[in-house]
């Protein structure tokens, strides 16, 4: 759902993350409560992914060629905590709860991951040239996307709203577009946030009111910077995104509630035989523990699934 740059063009967005990183990862009740030991600036030490082991049954719904080949390459988009970001710089590792969980299933299947950096709206077209075997990058599941990728849930996010720390003209929260009227909006490139605002255009000029105005950025970073600098009035993105930025007090922001929940999976091709299997080992990870431990270290739990899906229709709301 989230959209990013190219490496490059995340160097100026990452700027932003040591400010946004005093303290934690948001709890994603909507509290503010910063769960203890959850950095952003230096991610969280936990290491529930150490553990994991092979699961056999689950490695068998993989195909030979698969299992020889012993690794996947992952289209992987890296742009803010909880997600994915780089806690430590571009040149070094990334972290986030999509990280880990990646990680995790791959352990569970008993293969490696070649991680490919790659910009949010590149990585679904990609997956049909074969150019990856699967993609990660917080991928909400709507019946537009299902039409041409497959997707395997592993956590329950959606569509938020946030404005700069202070502003009281929206109220607590964002339930209806028409709120938004006379508005400029920001959001990223290629997220079903651009494709939700876009469609629903409309809908001021239908009640005789001024229209909303959207402006796309290659990342969060310039977007917390756009509504910091008044360029724009609204943030809409991810809910646990943007509960874990509003819990940093240097972000200066305030989250306006949930508007509209989606299934996130790992999105692949269309007909790709490793659904299944990775279906298997989201729920070994559910079954284990390792799941909610994961979940917890990046201050997700209440975003969690009881199992996986395959495909599941996109939400009503």
């Amino acid at each position: 759902m989230r959209a990013i740059g190219t490496r490059l063009r995340l160097a100026a967005g990452l700027a932003l993350l040591p400010l946004l990183s005093v303290t934690a990862c948001g709890s994603d009740s909507g509290s503010g409560a910063v769960p203890a030991g959850a950095q952003a600036s230096a991610a969280p030490t936990d290491d529930p992914v150490a553990a994991v082991r092979k699961v056999e049954s689950a490695a068998a719904l993989l195909t030979e060629d698969v299992r020889k080949a012993g690794t996947l390459r992952v289209g992987s988009s890296v742009g803010s905590p909880p997600g994915a970001y780089y806690p430590n710089g571009s040149d070094k590792a990334p972290a986030g709860q999509d990280i880990d969980l990646a990680d995790a299933v791959a352990k569970v299947l008993g293969l490696k991951l070649e991680r490919q950096d790659a910009s949010f709206e590149t990585i679904l077209p990609a997956l049909g040239s074969g150019k990856y075997d699967f993609g990660t990058g917080n991928f909400g599941v709507t019946a537009e996307r299902l039409k041409t990728i497959d997707f395997v849930t592993y956590i329950n996010d959606g569509q938020g709203f946030a404005v700069k720390k202070g502003n009281t003209e929206l109220g607590e929260k964002v339930s209806d577009l028409t709120q938004l009227c006379g508005l400029t909006i920001g959001t990223g490139a290629g997220t079903t946030f651009e494709a939700t605002l876009t469609e629903q255009k409309g809908v001021c000029a239908k009640e005789g009111r001024k229209p909303y105005d959207v402006k796309v950025y290659s990342d969060n970073g310039a977007t917390l910077t756009a509504l910091q600098q008044g360029r724009i009035d609204v943030i809409m993105s991810t809910i646990n995104g943007l509960r874990y930025q509003a819990a940093q007090p240097a972000s200066g922001t305030t989250f306006l509630g949930e508007f509209h929940r989606l299934d996130v999976g790992f999105a692949f091709k269309k007909g790709s035989p490793l659904t299944k299997a990775f279906q298997a080992a989201v729920d070994e990870l559910i079954k284990d523990g390792t799941y909610a431990r994961i979940l917890k270290k990046w201050g997700t739990s209440p975003s969690a699934i009881e199992s996986s899906r395959i495909n599941p229709p996109e939400h009503s709301r």
